[in-house]
Parts: C-alpha cells; structure tokens; sequence
C-alpha cells in the first residue's frame, strides 16, 4: 500500500502546532502564528500545503490534494477562546411556557452558603421564547401530551424575532424532551425552513433527565457552534476532495466534521495533551499522580 502524508495539529489561539510523518517516514514539526492574515488565511491548511508542497517538489498554490494525506487529527481552542473572550453567536432560547427564567434562577447553589453578595452569571442567551407545549411522564415507560406544540404560533414568533432581533441561532429546551423528544425534532423542521443558521436540540446536545443541565449545555452549543462550524468550513474549503479528518473532542476521544459542535469542543485542544501525557508519562505500577500545565497565549490548562 503506497504511504501518504499524516498530519497531527494543534490550532491554539496564538500558535498552531503542526506534526506531520512524509511517505518516507520523516517527521517535521511546525509552529505557525494562528493569526496571519497578512500571509495565509488559515494556519492549519498552510502548514499542510508547504510541508506536501516541500516534500513533493510541487509549486502549486491551489486546493490541497487530498490524494496524497492518509489522515489529518486535529485539536482546536477556536470554541474554547470563544468562550472565554464572549465572542460567541447571538441565540434565542426556546423553552417550555412557564419555565422562562429557569436557566437564569437555575440550581441555586452556591458556594459561599451565607453570602449576603450573590453574584448571580450572565446567561448566554439574547432572549427567550416560550413555546406553547407540555408534557409530563404518566409513568416510566410513557409520556402524556397536555398541550400539544402550537406551531402557528411559534412560527410567527420566530418570524418576529429574526425581524426585528436579526438572530440566526436558536437553543431548545423542552421539558421532558430527553424521553420525548417530537416537539423539539418538529421546531427543528420549522426553524430550517424558516431559514435558520443553528439549531440546538437539548435532546441531541445531552439526553439527560434533569432540565437545568441539560439546557446549560444547550445554550453553550448554541453560542459556540455557528463559529466552530464556520471556521470548520473554511478549513475544508481548501481540499481538493474529501480529506479523512478527526477532530479531538473535550473527552478525549475523535469525531468528525458533522458530529463535532460547540459543546464537545470546548476542551478539545487541551484535551490532547491530557491524553498524550497520561500515555506517556503515567506510571500504571507506581501510580504516582501527575500534574499537566499548558500555558497557551489565551488560557491556562491544568489537568491531573
């Protein structure tokens, strides 16, 4: 079988670290500035293109041919500075009528029990719309309708918000949609013919029971995503054909283009190096704990 090129990168917020094995096994590393429009538009795909370019003797400066890279595995910050610098998309939650500032009261914990100065977060979320719909498990193994979903009004409701607030992202969070999930599927329909630009279903984003966290996690997928995809899009614009490309998820683990959103990117690039020196460095007979820090241009990662 003919060997091709292999690519691992890091595409922090300041530096993008690139890895790269040639067909005749030879290793090159590179560091590029993450930021240089004044010489390429994407760091990732530049570095790509010289290495194959140096390597193959080849002075093109077209779309990368994806003919010769057996893989690309990639970990990125651009979700993760997102976050932290609030430069998410502007979304509108949708939630159940009645439930309207439950992502803002939340859970009620508090760390400092008898603090008289409760700092309360700041939610995500630009607005809210309540959506006419209720459902209630009868018992374990099904759900009651008490109002069915009013699409009528929710259509003109999102009609009005894309008017006047000029918001292209919505987050759903419907009450008992980790067990019964139509309605959210059934505003997903009318929100892409509505022409939206994201759509978050708490049901997708975590099928879990309890509401709180489930739409916390909503709302962050649905601040992040449309900026990770558009930056996704833009990497994949510069390949000539598919390219077999893996994105580091917060857990650790691999997906790819369609599966990796908001959420699940959020620690992906610190996540890399939890996974490469808990391999490498981890005694599993000493058991001896290990501190990882990575102090990146943005952020500090620690890990244990």
């Amino acid at each position: 079988m003919e060997k091709k090129f292999k690519f691992a990168i890091d595409r922090g917020g300041t530096f993008t670290d690139v890895f790269a094995i040639t067909p005749s096994d030879k290793i090159i590393t590179y560091k590029l500035l993450s930021k240089n429009p004044v010489n390429y538009d994407d760091a990732p795909t530049y570095a790509i293109q010289k290495i194959i370019s140096e390597e193959t003797s080849s002075t093109t400066t077209q779309m990368i041919d994806t003919d010769l890279i057996e893989w690309i595995r990639m970990g990125t910050t651009v979700a993760t500075n997102a976050l932290l610098e609030s430069k998410g998309e502007r979304f509108c939650l949708l939630i159940t009528k009645g439930f309207k500032d439950l992502l803002y009261i939340g859970n009620q914990s508090r760390p400092n029990l008898f603090d008289l100065s409760i700092q309360m977060p700041n939610v995500l979320y630009e607005c809210v719309i309540e959506v006419e719909e209720r459902c209630v498990p009868s018992n374990e193994n099904d759900i009651k309708v008490l109002k069915e979903l009013d699409l009528i009004k929710l259509e003109k409701d999102l009609k009005q918000m894309i008017n006047e607030k000029k918001i292209q992202n919505i987050a759903v969070l419907l009450m008992h949609s980790y067990f019964y999930n139509d309605h959210e599927l059934k505003i997903e329909m009318l929100a892409k013919r509505l022409g939206l630009k994201s759509v978050s279903l708490s049901h997708k984003i975590s099928p879990m029971i309890r509401a709180v966290p489930r739409g916390l996690t909503t709302c962050i997928d649905a601040y992040l995503t449309p900026c990770l995809k558009e930056y996704l899009e833009s990497f994949r614009k510069s390949f000539k054909g598919d390219v077999n490309v893996l994105f580091m998820q917060s857990d650790g683990g691999l997906t790819s283009y369609s599966n990796f959103t908001g959420c699940r990117a959020i620690l992906s690039g610190p996540a890399g190096g939890v996974v490469g020196y808990a391999l490498t460095s981890y005694d599993k007979e000493l058991k001896q704990p290990i501190i990882g820090f990575d102090m990146g241009g943005t952020s500090t990662d620690v890990s244990r």
